[in-house]
């Protein structure tokens, strides 16, 4: 569970509170003696200090100074540090209910404090014997900001939900979630909702004959999946769909070309693009957004066991293209590939990758950013660029010359599936390209997506990236 946010008109004698002020003034003498008056002023002049908290023995009283001249998304960025290192201070405290108090006015620093301490506040601890669990004490946070709009409320935790169930879904390791599993836990959790699920079985995905996704499954003993979302709401805006693409490797070895054993941890989170577009839904559905979207997910694991596909094969994928393997660890751009091509059916007016799908990106941008490039024009790709500075998931826009599809082209098939050191991740877009016919903008997560220590309100583990930036997207796409 996470902490729910709730408007309250007043709040009790004993209520711990979070007072967010710009200046002293707004403080209620009743709450703090003058020598705690001048201590607060003096400790929290200029920037030296964000936060103190006293502890009353019952109830805890914090008060927040904003800093003054910060941009608008910058301090929003800063509330959600700020809302993290927050959440743990109460959790020290075993504060259970915390209650906002601010001016009218400031409710964008309000949210964000209250979204940075919701995030920080997840945990994965399923498999944890329950006397070991490190509970989170924080339940339920109160706004006692009348101007704070119930729909403001409401978005803000249903995005959150979603937040904690992707990472939920990437925090599970390949035993407890294979691609089957994966298919159906996307099932259950729109079951009794207005998204509907439909999952291929390994038959199906023979029969529509996506050599991609097969090529990728045939060194495991699990099956594939390939799922597909539809959500069309009555007051949808858009006639034709916009098609998210999600990567599902729910464990990437790297096949025969296998991993080193470092190479290979965290990689349970592989399926963090797949994940992070059913959760998109999820917060597209709850919101009741009028937007009409479909899903693809497919999935599988990159094993090097069974009749593992080899480097030298020649695969021939959904479209008819085909492909030769130069490296078995080049495997998320096989399965969306097919993906991608599947996608022309819906006749889309856009469509959207999301992968964590090569080092090369990872490399080049690190967790700060996530790797985009497309040919959807510049429009729409400002408009996701902006959307990331609105929810801190900033974009860093590749180039996305010709020059670079040369890099894949085979002696022996239509295509490689890598090109060489060089322009790592850009190759990999040029590969996906080659398979769209519509507006398309990719997006490489590897950086974000998986963190090895905790960053503010993100991780240790899956960060959930892609939720947010995604929703944020849609929202500005349709304004």
């Amino acid at each position: 569970m996470f902490p729910v946010v709730k408007k309250l008109a007043d709040y009790g004698e004993n209520q711990s509170l979070v007072y967010v002020i710009r200046d002293f003034k707004q403080l209620e003498d009743k709450h703090f003696s003058p020598q705690e008056m001048a201590f607060l002023e003096e400790s929290l002049r200029g920037e030296c200090r964000d936060f103190h908290l006293f502890n009353r023995y019952g109830h805890v009283l914090v008060v927040v100074k904003l800093p003054e001249h910060k941009p608008g998304l910058a301090l929003r960025e800063q509330g959600r540090k700020l809302g993290s290192d927050i959440a743990a201070v109460l959790k020290d405290h075993r504060v259970e209910e915390i209650v906002f108090v601010a001016r009218r006015g400031d409710d964008p620093c309000v949210l964000a404090l209250a979204e940075g301490m919701m995030l920080a506040s997840y945990r994965f601890d399923k498999y944890k014997k329950s006397c070991d669990k490190k509970e989170s004490f924080l339940r339920e946070i109160g706004l006692l900001l009348p101007s704070v709009s119930d729909h403001e409320i409401r978005h803000l935790n249903h995005i959150v939900e979603a937040v904690y169930r992707c990472r939920d879904m990437v925090n599970e390791p390949v035993n407890m979630l294979n691609a089957l599993k994966f298919a159906e836990s996307v099932e259950e959790m729109f079951s009794g909702t207005a998204v509907r699920v439909e999952i291929m079985n390994k038959k199906k995905i023979e029969s529509l004959k996506m050599g991609g996704l097969l090529a990728v499954n045939r060194g495991s003993v699990d099956p594939p999946t390939f799922t597909i979302l539809e959500y069309k709401p009555d007051d949808a805006l858009n006639e034709k769909p916009i098609v998210l693409a999600g990567k599902g490797v729910v464990f990437d070895t790297g096949g025969l070309n296998l991993k080193t054993a470092q190479g290979m941890e965290g990689m349970k989170g592989d399926m963090a693009g797949a994940a992070a577009v059913a959760c998109v839904f999820k917060a597209v559905a709850d919101l009741k957004m009028p937007v009409y979207l479909v899903g693809l997910l497919p999935a599988t694991d990159n094993r090097p066991g069974n009749n593992a596909f080899v480097p030298g094969d020649i695969i021939t994928m959904y479209n008819g293209t085909t492909v030769e393997i130069v490296n078995t660890d080049a495997e998320g751009r096989l399965i969306l590939a097919d993906a991608l091509a599947y996608a022309k059916k819906y006749d889309p007016q856009l469509v959207i990758d999301i992968a964590t799908l090569t080092a090369s990106a990872a490399n080049a941008v690190g967790r700060a950013a996530i790797a985009a490039m497309g040919t959807a024009g510049s429009e729409l790709m400002e408009k996701m660029v902006s959307s990331g500075f609105e929810v801190h998931e900033r974009i860093a826009v590749f180039p996305f010359w010709d020059d670079y599809a040369a890099m894949i082209k085979s002696e022996v098939a239509d295509l490689k599936n890598l090109g060489g050191r060089e322009a790592g991740a850009i190759t990999a877009g040029k590969f996906l390209e080659k398979f769209t016919a519509y507006p398309w903008i990719h997006l490489d997560i590897a950086g974000p997506a998986m963190l090895d220590k905790k960053d503010a309100y993100r991780g240790p583990g899956a960060s959930g990236v892609g939720v947010r930036l995604l929703t944020q997207f849609l929202i500005n796409y349709f304004k």
